[in-house]
């Protein structure tokens, strides 16, 4: 099985940016621990991050029959983006969306979202261990 997870916007910031709502764990600590428990799990997985919206909706479309599931944190695009939405129905991926935080405690603007419209599940506020949680989601299916 392979995998590949997205991180949108500011998800590189992780234990710089608001440490009170995401934690203090690094990007890096992150990409570390999903690779880790892939690897141990016995699942490929390749991790990609960009602030662009473009360039994400450029990695999903390359995900096509490139990858049996895909994990997507599209930060603040969760809110926005139609394309990211249009990209995930295009390649027809089972994906799981991840939320670092819980979105639906959070502000109003934070209450919709586009991916979770395509998404099998949501997973929210539970920290980093969210993405652990939809690998073995998508592993187990």
């Amino acid at each position: 099985m392979k995998i590949l997870v997205v991180n949108g916007p500011n998800i590189n910031m992780l234990g710089v940016r608001e440490p009170e709502v995401y934690g203090n764990t690094t990007y890096k600590d992150l990409v570390k621990l999903i690779k880790k428990h892939s690897k141990d799990v016995g699942v490929k997985v390749d991790v990609k991050q960009d602030n662009v919206e473009g360039k994400l909706v450029s990695i999903i479309q390359k995900a096509y029959r490139k990858y049996d599931g895909i994990v997507i944190n599209p930060g603040a695009y969760t809110h926005t983006s139609i394309a990211i939405l249009d990209a995930l129905k295009s390649v027809n991926i089972p994906t799981v969306e991840v939320h670092i935080s819980d979105v639906s405690t959070r502000e109003n603007f934070r209450q919709k979202s586009y991916v979770g419209m395509y998404a099998e599940k949501t997973i929210m506020g539970k920290g980093i261990d969210g993405y652990i949680e939809a690998i073995d989601y998508l592993r187990n299916k």
